[in-house]
């Protein structure tokens, strides 16, 4: 990879990690690009050469989280083990991916009650559509679960898993992993085919 390619890539990612930090604990509407460049050690002119706007900035970080938010979930799933124990290690790795990227969870909650959701309703992470979506659809075209619509199935284990690390990060309540393995089982109980 040239030197230019490099930097212009590492210029790209700065401004994103910098928005998901600055998004994370000031939220969209109180992270001006302004802020974001002057974080990101770039000039403000510097991101406008790779996001035309704050809303392109903000669909493209959605995609990042999201494909690393895939990576980590995929990492733990093992092909050779039972659907079982597949669903629970890929539930114990997006609950650790939350636990491990705070921003990422705060930005990815904002981003779904926010108005670029809509805006961008047609974006998504392709390699979470090819690895995490079709690991669910599996589970449901093989009767592991129950007769459900896939729609209702992301808010109930996403909820479910966020509450959970949600609560751990605050330190209001700290889970052992027997305590997130339970927490998976009861995701687990309420989905399955009896």
């Amino acid at each position: 990879m040239n030197v230019q390619l490099h930097d212009c890539f590492g210029k790209k990612e700065a401004v994103l990690k910098s928005t998901l930090s600055l998004v994370g604990k000031q939220g969209f509407h109180g992270t001006p690009m302004s802020q974001i460049a002057k974080n990101a050690g770039v000039a403000a002119g510097t991101i406008y050469h790779y996001f035309p706007s704050k809303g392109a900035l903000i669909s493209e970080l959605y995609i990042y989280v999201k494909d690393r938010m895939a990576k980590a979930i995929i990492d733990g799933d093992d092909p050779s083990k039972s659907y079982k124990e597949r669903f629970f290690a890929v539930m114990v790795s997006q609950y650790r991916f939350y636990v491990e990227n705070p921003d990422s969870m705060n930005f990815l909650e904002q981003y779904i009650n926010s108005p670029y959701a809509q805006e961008y309703a047609h974006l998504e992470s392709q390699l979470f559509v090819e690895k995490v979506i079709t690991f669910f659809k599996y589970g449901i075209e093989n009767a592991y679960f129950k007769n459900i619509d896939p729609r209702l199935l992301a808010p109930t284990i996403r909820g479910t898993l966020v509450a959970a690390a949600s609560f751990q990060l605050s330190q209001h309540m700290l889970f052992s992993d027997e305590d997130i393995n339970e927490v998976v089982s009861i995701i687990w109980d309420g989905i399955k085919r009896q």
